[in-house]
């Protein structure tokens, strides 16, 4: 990836709330053509969810804003209205980039408030998609967290998380890591057409069997099930079959749900692509965000019957190597 094209562009008018005191940068390559980013400082990174109790974890961080994977189903892509930019090309193509992130990590981390209690990325955009092979705030944030002894999680697309494998494995041997591969089919035309900005499923289910023979724990987030389109027996069947051979710890089923931004967006493209499921997908989500729970429990039983007829999360992983106690971490107490 050629980064030498890097522009530097003025404030533009086109939306204060990102450009203000922001680093715009586009980049000419086929990679990142047409997509812009804007490099800001950002005031806090460790988020308390609203109403916790509806997810496993309390505390978030996102090092971006809007994400090139560019699913059409991405739940996030409401959140890109906050910002006075649209929830679908300006999502894909405009990544608020918090260059400042590691930094405000450990600030968040020292002070007498913070609990240690896990923090959990990925949960709203994907902090391995591409950009960050440039950026490269992933390295920081982690050591931070290693630092700290602070557990935490990461949900992600991305295989460049392997080129932190080293980072993870040290990580592991101080605090609680577990890490989740999201892949919702293994279909290649499916993949193709709904997720066009990420690596292949294959890909990621070769990532899954590297963390987990590194001995960091991996399970797959086989999200978003799309109803009609991937949500066949034969489909799930061989779904499963191939997270099973990967070998990751557990599999979570996640039926599509069509929150405001992703809806319109995920509409659209069926319209075009899809138009006999239109009707279908009305009567599904027709009264709100989710499909029927009669529906979602169907394909969860097929989903667990299927684990458990492949043996996902039978075999044990090694845990990760513990390193050596250098000096400078029993001075910070890392180890306890």
């Amino acid at each position: 990836m050629r980064w030498d094209n890097l522009q530097l562009l003025p404030e533009r008018p086109d939306n204060a709330l990102i450009t203000k005191g922001a680093v715009v940068r586009t980049i000419d390559t086929p990679e990142f053509r047409g997509v812009t980013f804007y490099e800001i400082h950002a005031r806090s990174i460790v988020n308390r969810v609203p109403g916790a109790g509806r997810v496993p974890f309390e505390w978030t961080l996102n090092p971006y804003r809007g994400c090139t994977h560019a699913c059409l189903y991405c739940f996030a892509r409401n959140t890109h209205t906050y910002l006075d930019l649209d929830a679908g090309h300006d999502f894909d193509t405009k990544i608020i980039v918090k260059t400042n992130a590691a930094e405000l990590l450990r600030r968040e981390l020292a002070a007498q408030r913070w609990q240690g209690d896990p923090i959990a990325m990925g949960t709203n955009v994907d902090p391995y998609q591409r950009c960050e092979g440039r950026y490269r705030l992933m390295p920081g944030i982690i050591r931070a967290l290693t630092e700290f002894a602070n557990p935490f999680s990461v949900l992600t697309k991305g295989t460049l998380i392997l080129r932190d494998l080293d980072l993870l494995t040290e990580a592991a041997g101080r605090t609680r890591v577990s890490t989740a591969m999201s892949i919702g089919t293994t279909h290649p035309a499916a993949w193709r057409a709904t997720e066009p900005g990420t690596p292949s499923p294959r890909a990621r289910l070769g990532a899954v069997a590297t963390l987990n023979e590194a001995g960091i724990p991996c399970s797959v987030l086989m999200a978003p099930i799309l109803p009609y389109l991937t949500d066949s027996p034969a489909q799930l069947r061989a779904t499963v079959k191939e997270i099973a051979e990967a070998g990751a710890t557990g599999v979570t089923p996640l039926l599509l749900h069509l929150r405001t931004g992703a809806r319109e967006w995920w509409l659209d493209w069926l319209a075009r692509e899809h138009p006999r499921l239109v009707p279908r997908y009305r009567e599904l989500y027709g009264r709100g965000a989710y499909a029927p729970k009669a529906y979602q429990r169907r394909i969860t039983a097929q989903v667990a019957e299927l684990a458990r007829e492949h043996g996902i999360g039978e075999r044990a992983v090694r845990p990760a190597a513990r390193p050596s106690r250098a000096p400078e971490a029993e001075q910070l107490g890392l180890f306890h």
